[in-house]
């Protein structure tokens, strides 16, 4: 971790001025500062997700302008494990702009070293170095965070489940060299099927005597920036002050948009919920078979677990009022791992906030969500806990 000095910008890639959704008061002052993604800002006085009222200020200035005063910020090493990818390099590349980050360590078992250069060449101050597959052990080290997008893409027809043996090894693996090499980082996990490979990371961490239950996340933003997509533009709604919480899990019907507390409130029928929710569940697939066997969501992953690495930087930089949702350890139903919104702060995940006031429908989603997403679970504690990583 190092430290840096940024700057204040009101323009720049990526970045919007904050506004509220709803008149501030003095305890909730007008955010003016600015947010390096669409969804990233102040999303209203009061956040249904939990039973709270809570100011959601971003609290940054990413983009550097001559103009404008200069404040201490600090800068820290981020990890990318699987980085020549389809996601790992579009990643990168948003990594590779963001300011909080001093040093981007690029990890690939083939192809990377080119990565590294081609991305190396773009201004920014972001240092990049790329490292093969018997160089995970130097590119792990002082990292604070590790990413992790590694691992096979869907195919028309797969679902996430069956990418579970081939990449479910691969997380295991990574994992880990991070309990060995970055004991102390907090570890975003990409590779699907989250709901398994999440579960697969703590027990090697646990097995490891290094596992923190606040430094370990499965990253599901990429449902809430589809949620918040597909909502402002059935309401006619702007972007940027659409916030809509996705509870649950990371595949299919265990992905549950929270619609009811949206902000701004918006309101749907029985039917249009239902609808949104399937369009939102499903939206992965619709890309897999619109690329027709070219790829997965990868773009719109990128966009999304570059937003979720900000909020984590965010958090470890000492900003107040970071939440995003994430697929954590958790008691907020009688699983142990959900997806909910949480609170990030300087030791990962601070707090994880209960799921608030359900209508009938996603009450009714929660409970069948249950059976499935418990499944997930342990399927990946127990590849984790078998010898070899044999196949179940």
């Amino acid at each position: 971790m190092s430290s840096a000095l940024l700057t204040h910008s009101s323009c720049g890639f990526a970045s919007r001025r904050c506004t509220r959704s709803v008149a501030p008061t003095p305890a909730q002052p007008r955010c003016s500062q600015v947010a390096s993604f669409e969804g990233m800002r102040s999303v209203g006085a009061v956040h249904k997700c939990a039973r709270t009222p809570l100011r959601m200020q971003r609290r940054t200035a990413l983009r550097a302008s001559r103009n404008t005063p200069v404040i201490e910020a600090k800068q820290f090493k981020v990890a990318l494990l699987g980085a020549a990818g389809g996601i790992g390099q579009p990643l990168a590349l948003l990594l590779k702009m963001n300011k909080l980050v001093s040093e981007l360590a690029l990890y690939d078992v083939a192809n990377v070293v080119g990565v590294a250069a081609d991305l190396s060449h773009c201004n920014t101050p972001v240092k990049v170095t790329g490292y093969g597959k018997d160089d995970l052990a130097t590119a792990l080290k002082d990292a604070d965070l590790v990413v992790i997008p590694a691992g096979v893409p869907r195919k028309p027809g797969m679902t996430r489940d069956d990418l579970f043996n081939i990449n479910a090894g691969i997380v295991k693996t990574l994992v880990e060299g991070i309990a060995k090499h970055a004991p102390h980082a907090i570890l975003n996990i990409i590779s699907n099927p989250v709901n398994s490979t999440v579960p697969i990371a703590a027990e090697v961490l646990k097995a490891a005597g290094v596992y923190d239950k606040k430094k370990l996340m499965g990253v599901t933003t990429l449902d809430v920036v589809r949620a918040n997509t597909f909502v402002a533009e059935a309401k006619g709604l702007d972007m940027k002050d659409v916030d809509v919480p996705v509870v649950g899990g990371h595949a299919g019907t265990t992905i549950l948009p929270l619609l009811s507390q949206a902000t701004p409130k918006v309101e749907f029928s029985d039917e249009e919920a239902a609808k949104m929710t399937d369009k939102i569940q499903n939206a992965g697939t619709e890309v897999v078979e619109a690329k027709a066997g070219a790829g997965s969501a990868t773009l719109s992953m990128a966009y999304a677990a570059a937003r979720m690495a900000e909020s984590v930087l965010l958090g470890l930089d000492g900003k107040d009022d970071i939440y995003e949702c994430a697929y954590v350890e958790s008691s907020v139903t009688k699983l142990p791992f959900f997806a909910s919104k949480v609170k990030l702060g300087e030791g990962g995940v601070e707090e994880v906030r209960d799921l608030g006031e359900l209508s009938t429908v996603e009450q009714k989603g929660v409970d069948e969500l249950m059976s499935v997403l418990e499944g997930n679970i342990k399927k990946g504690v127990e590849f984790a806990q078998t010898p070899n990583n044999e196949k179940l």
